[in-house]
């Protein structure tokens, strides 16, 4: 009789709890493929790393879902660009260091990731509008991400439209550059098309985008297609929570323990 009520009072306790409620970016973005290979989320079969992220995770297709998902769910925890960060949630401290560009640049703060432009087939226009953004220091770092390598740039001004697709975490930054852009080759348009990663380097292969943006590493099948790859920009991973959440700092080995669902409850960590 004792343990019938022992097991009772401790599923009640449990279901007392308020539980952790984790959100993902959609298969096929790269914020997700940088989420799980940073933090450790897959299970390797094969030689192959398989995403492990619990089933109980609710998935989002945007940056922005994810970002306005999270301000309005008082348990809920997701991952966003740190160029994407806004008031309106809170970005947790990982292991005591918080996300910041000078902890990125000081190298501190290890939870980043590659920002990648593919190209298949260049053009004078592609080829100008790539040389433009990979000078644009001023604009990469006022948007809250790091220059891996500073280029020079001389402008040729062709004419033409380009369109460039993928990665939703890259899509706030291109806009800034391409309507930078813009404002020194008025002969130029730049169309944006938002999706994920892996639609940006598909959309490029079968010729439906110019540029693709990848905001993740390559996978060597990818590579193999023929694409040139080059880095943009390197941009910090931020975890979130709801800007009133008491949470402020988390170890990466808790937050993969949240999202392979061998933690569901905040009790479980405070």
């Amino acid at each position: 009789m004792n343990k019938i009520l022992l097991f009772i009072l401790s599923a009640l306790t449990l279901l007392s709890a308020d539980s952790i409620y984790p959100i993902t970016r959609e298969m096929g973005s790269g914020s997700r493929s940088a989420f799980i290979e940073i933090f450790g989320i897959y299970k390797e079969s094969n030689g192959k790393k398989i995403d492990a992220i619990t089933k109980k995770a609710e998935v989002t297709n945007s940056t922005g879902v994810m970002l306005a998902t999270i301000a309005t769910s008082k348990n809920a925890i997701g991952y966003v660009s740190l160029g994407s960060l806004n008031e309106s949630v809170k970005a947790l401290k990982i292991d005591g260091i918080a996300p910041s560009r000078e902890n990125i640049t000081n190298q501190s703060y290890r939870i980043l990731r590659p920002f990648h432009i593919v190209t298949k087939r260049a053009n004078p226009l592609v080829d100008d509008f790539l040389a433009y953004c990979l000078s644009a220091k001023d604009v990469i770092e006022q948007s809250g991400y790091i220059v891996s390598k500073s280029h020079k740039y001389h402008p040729q001004k062709p004419s033409g439209k380009i369109i460039v697709a993928g990665s939703s975490s890259i899509t706030p930054l291109m806009e800034k550059l391409a309507e930078s852009y813009q404002a020194i080759n008025p002969n130029a348009t730049i169309q944006i098309q938002q999706s994920d990663s892996s639609t940006g380097i598909s959309s490029v292969f079968e010729g439906i985008a110019d540029i693709g943006m990848v905001s993740r590493n390559l996978k060597q099948s990818e590579l193999d297609k023929g694409l040139k790859v080059q880095v943009l920009a390197i941009d910090g991973l931020a975890v979130v929570v709801h800007k009133d959440s008491n949470i402020s700092n988390l170890s990466k080995d808790t937050i993969k323990a949240i999202y392979t669902g061998q933690v569901s409850t905040w009790e479980q960590i405070k």
